[in-house]
């Protein structure tokens, strides 16, 4: 009795977690970190709703909207040297990760502008309750955004010296999710402090 043979599917690779288990580890306990300081900020608002909006008002939600683009492109940009480095294009890894450090530094100079005006006006972490939350979360978000962009820039060195391929991008990937959290941290803290009300 003949039978009509199957055609075989296409094998597809098996997923995997992109970059080292480690580094997610790392991620998971630093967005552990972020989400306790948040519910501080949540907890610590509910018991002040008043005070908290109104020196919510002092805070520039232009700047926090231009470093939310200015992340979201940093992040894009990365996501472009990810994939170049999957198709071996070794000047698009190079020149994706050298525009997303360019976005982290903007994002820099966009907070320092931001801090200078608010220390320039007297405001520290003892001028109450918001400032204290204000300072902190934003100030622990900074380095984070500063070692974000240190690991970027040992990605950018290593791109130009050919490191990242198609069979060899983990440690492109790991930097990547580094990144990618750094971002995502921003996304809940901009709302969070600059215009939920």
């Amino acid at each position: 009795m003949h039978t009509a043979s199957t055609p075989a599917l296409p094998q597809s690779a098996p997923r995997r977690l992109p970059g080292d288990l480690a580094i997610w580890f790392f991620i998971l306990a630093e967005m552990l970190a972020f989400a306790v300081f948040f519910a501080a900020y949540a907890f610590a608002r509910t018991k002040n709703v008043e005070m908290f909006n109104l020196y919510q008002q002092t805070l520039d939600r232009d700047l926090g909207a231009i470093n939310t683009v200015l992340l979201i492109t940093g992040s894009w940009c990365v996501v472009l040297a990810v994939q170049a480095a999957h198709r071996d294009d070794q000047s698009a890894i190079s020149r994706n990760l050298l525009l997303g450090f360019l976005c982290g530094g903007g994002f820099i100079a966009v907070k320092v502008i931001e801090y200078a005006a608010k220390f320039g006006a007297g405001i520290s972490l003892s001028t109450n309750t918001f400032y204290m939350f204000y300072i902190s979360l934003t100030f622990f978000h900074f380095m984070h955004v500063l070692l974000g962009m240190v690991i970027l820039a040992i990605l950018w060195f290593q791109s130009r010296q050919g490191v990242y391929t198609s069979q060899q991008a983990n440690g492109l990937e790991s930097g990547a999710a580094y990144w990618h959290m750094v971002d995502l941290l921003w996304i809940v803290l901009f709302p969070l402090v600059y215009v939920m009300r």
